[in-house]
């Protein structure tokens, strides 16, 4: 635990010195929720994490799990309680959670009691040979790379108990089969709180037709290598458009020559889940650029397109396994080569009607497929058994 205690102290000092007085409220944020009451229920997703990862598998899947029936309740590895709660759930779900002194110890209790335990990844961390593809990695300090270092929740995946693992994209899906015979995919959506913030945005939405405004939004400090990607397609761009803007939000490191263009460039750091919307509401072409043939960009799941898309904002995306459902010209672009990028800026940028077409398709798009609802009928979430 000391070890787990230094790697989390490690990226709060790291979190402090990149956002300031943003990363305060995150940290005594986390540091309230891994301490809160777990209550009892049919099922604990337990999750190492605090961020984004955690919103979507461990709060947005309790919440559907809870509205089809199953009581889900969701906690942090750290929670000092945990151990103690194995008797008021039947089903856990252990969601990127490291294997510590204590985790071994509850996956030991919940056998003894004769439940049941599944793994839970969005991300191919779990494996450490695929490591060398996460450019994050290799920027860690030696602190944050024990979190990695045998595959995070790899002595989980590969415990004889294991009742099956849940992911969020076919890829990942493949890559986890390798390890147990069954896996379901749970693909990441918004929440039922995500939707009303989402609807009290728009009743304030007013885009500015005359400025054209590019956006990305990197969440973390990770994406340097996706975003460089499309850098000579942007920079071509904001030279050509005048009236067109780029907003980036969160940690990122661009190239240098974006400096000729500091008046079209809007910085906006981390920021909360409401601000996070209302950002988005200010863009009108949204752009998600991964490398391609990475494992760990192919991992991603859909969740740029879906956030965006929510807002009726059209996305650009990189041609990878993530975005293969979009259709191009019809629920947003996507791009294999760099001019396919240049080209599809710009053929928004001069078409109004296009941008609100595809919007529009969007977000029906998510309304019907990534927001979080009841499944009348729908046997999905049987596979856990309660």
């Amino acid at each position: 635990m000391n070890n787990l205690l230094l790697i989390k102290s490690a990226k709060a000092i790291k979190a402090l010195r990149r956002d300031g007085i943003s990363a305060v409220f995150r940290i005594i944020d986390a540091i309230i929720k891994t301490f809160k009451p777990i209550g009892s229920g049919d099922c604990l997703i337990i999750t190492g994490g605090v961020g984004d990862s955690a919103r979507y598998r461990g709060f947005h899947v309790a919440e559907e799990l809870t509205l089809n029936g199953i009581k889900t309740k969701v906690a942090f590895q750290d929670n000092p309680f945990l151990f103690g709660k194995v008797k008021d759930f039947e089903h856990f779900i252990f969601h990127r959670s490291l294997y510590t002194p204590q985790i071994k110890k509850i996956l030991a209790e919940i056998t003894t009691q004769n439940k049941t335990f599944s793994f839970d990844t969005d991300d191919l961390v779990f494996d450490k040979k695929h490591l060398k593809h996460m450019d994050y990695f290799q920027k860690m300090n030696k602190f944050e790379k024990k979190l990695y270092e045998n595959g995070v929740g790899k002595e989980i995946l590969t415990h004889p108990n294991l009742a099956f693992c849940t992911t969020t994209t076919d890829y990942l899906a493949e890559k986890l089969a390798k390890f147990t015979p069954t896996v379901h995919k749970i693909e990441n959506k918004l929440s039922l709180k995500d939707k009303k913030v989402v609807d009290k945005v728009f009743a304030k939405f007013n885009r500015n037709d005359k400025i054209i405004t590019l956006g990305y939004f990197s969440g973390t400090a990770s994406h340097n290598k996706d975003f460089a990607t499309i850098t000579e397609p942007l920079l071509y761009i904001l030279k050509k458009h005048a009236n067109v803007n780029l907003l980036i939000a969160g940690p990122l490191d661009t190239d240098p020559r974006f400096g000729a263009f500091k008046s079209q460039i809007i910085r906006k750091k981390f920021t909360n889940r409401k601000n996070h919307f209302c950002n988005i509401s200010k863009i009108d072409i949204n752009l998600a650029p991964l490398e391609i043939n990475n494992p760990f960009c192919e991992s991603k799941s859909e969740l740029k397109f879906f956030e965006a898309g929510i807002l009726k904002v059209p996305t650009i995306a990189s041609a990878t396994k993530s975005f293969e459902f979009i259709e191009n010209g019809i629920t947003g672009f996507k791009a294999e080569r760099k001019k396919d990028w240049s080209h599809f800026i710009e053929k928004l940028i001069n078409d109004h009607t296009l941008r609100k077409s595809i919007g529009n398709n969007a977000q029906k798009l998510v309304q019907s497929k990534y927001v979080n609802k009841k499944m009348e009928g729908d046997p999905f979430f049987n596979f856990i058994k309660i």
